[in-house]
């Protein structure tokens, strides 16, 4: 897999970096993945990302490595030609495992606003969830996998490449009905009862972030949220974004309660940080949601 590495624009470095080799310039939209990907290295600073630890050692350099080729509008830097040429390491990492054959796509695309997309592989017909930029690194690697039967796509903000994932791949798009206005989406789900695609994969209509928000629940462990729910470092339990709902709190609220109903173990956010927990602790955890919303 080719892959060229090229430093942005050093008069653009954010004073806020740290000094050394990786840093973060002033096109950072804040999207927070490298926050989460590389939690060592990177914070918040003033509204944007910035580095507040060099990585040290194999581990972190790689962390940060890749949250360089994860970040949406390349805007992190590494002026050491060593780690540079590390960069192909970290473009081969994708997708790379979360748990059991849960993995992170990386490459996130800046007009989803550098939301996170998933991967499933499986016998019987890989899932990507949401979509990341159409790079070919990832695209022959998912080839490699077994390519993709079926892409899911949470809402309409989180679609990026969609189109060109779906003709590649030749596969079906499934998305609620009130987002998939105008996209000629292959399975579009209508209602507020959850759909079953198969034994595996249950869609759950969460209407609130927008009209057409819809999770995935996958093997009944696995919750693919887009931005109807993450976890907050900040306030410690999970949360809905109050000041990025586009449609309705109150649907939103109706929504959330609707989730109790399921057990599942992982939240698996677009924009917000994932969340793992045995499924008692994450209902709790849920309820915790619900009594602050």
């Amino acid at each position: 897999m080719c892959y060229t590495y090229t430093v942005p624009d050093l008069n653009k470095r954010r004073p806020e970096n740290t000094q050394g080799p990786f840093y973060v310039d002033a096109t950072c939209i804040d999207c927070d993945a490298c926050r989460w990907i590389a939690p060592a290295s990177f914070r918040e600073v003033d509204g944007q990302s910035a580095v507040y630890a060099q990585p040290a050692g194999d581990a972190a350099q790689m962390a940060a490595l890749q949250a360089l080729v994860a970040c949406p509008t390349a805007s992190i830097g590494v002026t050491d030609p060593a780690l540079q040429a590390r960069t192909k390491d970290a473009v081969a990492s994708f997708p790379r495992v979360i748990a059991g054959n849960v993995h992170h796509c990386g490459f996130h695309a800046e007009n989803s606003f550098g939301a996170a997309s998933w991967f499933i592989t499986r016998p019987n017909g890989n899932v990507m969830v949401d979509s990341p930029r159409f790079a070919m690194p990832l695209v022959r690697r998912i080839e490699q996998l077994g390519g993709i039967q079926t892409l899911f796509l949470t809402h309409v903000d989180d679609i990026a490449d969609h189109e060109k994932w779906a003709r590649h791949f030749h596969c079906r798009r499934v998305m609620h009905a009130d987002d998939a206005r105008g996209l000629n989406i292959e399975h579009p789900v209508h209602g507020r009862a959850p759909h079953r695609l198969d034994d595996e994969l249950l869609v759950i209509p969460t209407p609130g972030h927008t009209r057409g928000s819809a999770c995935l629940l996958y093997a009944d462990k696995y919750l693919f949220t887009g931005d109807h729910l993450a976890w907050s470092p900040r306030r410690g339990h999970l949360v809905a974004f109050r000041d990025a709902c586009w449609y309705s709190w109150d649907e939103l609220k109706v929504s959330m309660r609707a989730l109790a109903d399921f057990r599942f173990e992982w939240v698996l956010p677009g924009h917000g940080r994932m969340h793992h927990a045995p499924a008692a602790e994450m209902a709790a955890a849920l309820q915790r949601c619900l009594d602050w919303l």
